[in-house]
């Protein structure tokens, strides 16, 4: 089964991580997700707003749309069509009324909410001197849920950590929307807790968390449980940030999501080299797509990372289709799970 399925019982007495986000949304819009059927608000991933267009959620087993009544539907036809007010309240209650103060994150196209969940925006974007200065006349909001699957990397971690209780280079390899975060969110967690029936004890890991995703931090203060001893950069670049935590947080595990250009390999084996291990994701559906990208190149050819996890979605959101031995390039025989 998916491993992202592996999660205690939700305790609704104390709300759905859905919740938290409807705070934001006008009371028209708050009162038919609310009527939502519970077993659709567990899983909801995505809020899809666009202006003029229905009101859609993105589940794990695919889209689907919200009428007035909170029932869903697979026809668009039947939806809530989002209009301008909705459009504008929701600015109003995700800015708290003043998009000036946000325009850092814009520039980003998404801001960081309580709780560690993320909204995109979409609009009329402005640049100065092809730079994005920030987003005028915004149409539309990607919602996206933010939730910590306890438990999610017990099967991986045996393969993870040696025999003497050493951490193996290792990269998560997936496409969007297949788990990867929330898998690299639980590794993280354990390996700064302690991992006793492996023989690993906890360590410091560095985070450089540059989509504010891993953490989910809120005014730079993590809202996701990382661990006790691990150290977080909020929206930091990830290559300078890999060499501040180097210099200055005597890390023993960097930790970052999405690498993928030239500076962050570079800075990767600056961290390799400084005798620190590494933990990291990249979106990608197999080793060979990744083999082809210039900046991934020297990677594999220098053999430095010892364990790839590919995820995929064969068997559900987050499932482990396969481990790879990053130094022979052989499947370890892990079967989909």
């Amino acid at each position: 089964m998916s491993v992202l399925r592996q999660v205690h019982v939700l305790d609704t007495s104390k709300g759905l991580p859905l919740d938290e986000v409807l705070k934001l949304f006008p009371p028209n819009l708050r009162q038919m997700l609310t009527e939502l059927p519970l077993p659709i608000k567990e899983e909801v991933e995505e809020i899809r707003i666009r202006q003029g267009r229905p009101l859609m959620l993105g589940l794990a087993q695919g889209d689907c749309f919200v009428n007035d009544q909170g029932s869903v539907s697979a026809k668009a036809t039947e939806a809530y069509t989002i209009n301008n007010l909705d459009v504008e309240r929701i600015t109003q209650l995700v800015s708290r009324s003043s998009l000036y103060a946000l325009e850092e994150e814009l520039r980003n196209g998404y801001i960081t909410l309580p709780g560690g969940h993320r909204v995109g925006i979409t609009g009329k974007v402005l640049t100065d001197q092809g730079g994005i200065r920030n987003i005028k006349y915004i149409s539309g909001f990607n919602f996206r849920i933010s939730r910590a699957v306890v438990g999610v990397a017990d099967k991986v971690l045996p393969y993870l950590i040696s025999s003497d209780g050493r951490f193996y280079h290792t990269i998560l390899v997936s496409p969007p929307r297949c788990g990867k975060t929330t898998m690299l969110r639980e590794i993280i967690r354990r390996l700064s807790e302690g991992v006793p029936e492996l023989g690993f004890s906890g360590v410091t890991v560095g985070v450089v968390d540059e989509r504010s995703e891993i953490a989910g931090c809120y005014r730079g203060v993590p809202q996701r449980d990382i661990g006790p001893r691990t150290d977080v950069l909020d929206a930091c670049p990830k290559a300078p940030g890999m060499m501040m935590l180097l210099r200055s947080m005597g890390p023993m595990i960097i930790a970052t999501d999405e690498i993928g250009r030239q500076e962050d390999v570079a800075a990767l084996e600056e961290v390799l080299n400084a005798g620190v291990k590494v933990l990291s994701t990249v979106h990608g559906a197999t080793l060979e797509e990744l083999a082809d990208r210039p900046a991934l190149q020297y990677l594999f050819r220098i053999k430095a990372i010892q364990r790839f996890i590919i995820l995929g979605r064969s068997r559900g959101v987050g499932t482990v289709e396969d481990i790879i031995d990053g130094r022979t390039m052989r499947s370890l025989g892990v079967k989909p799970c």
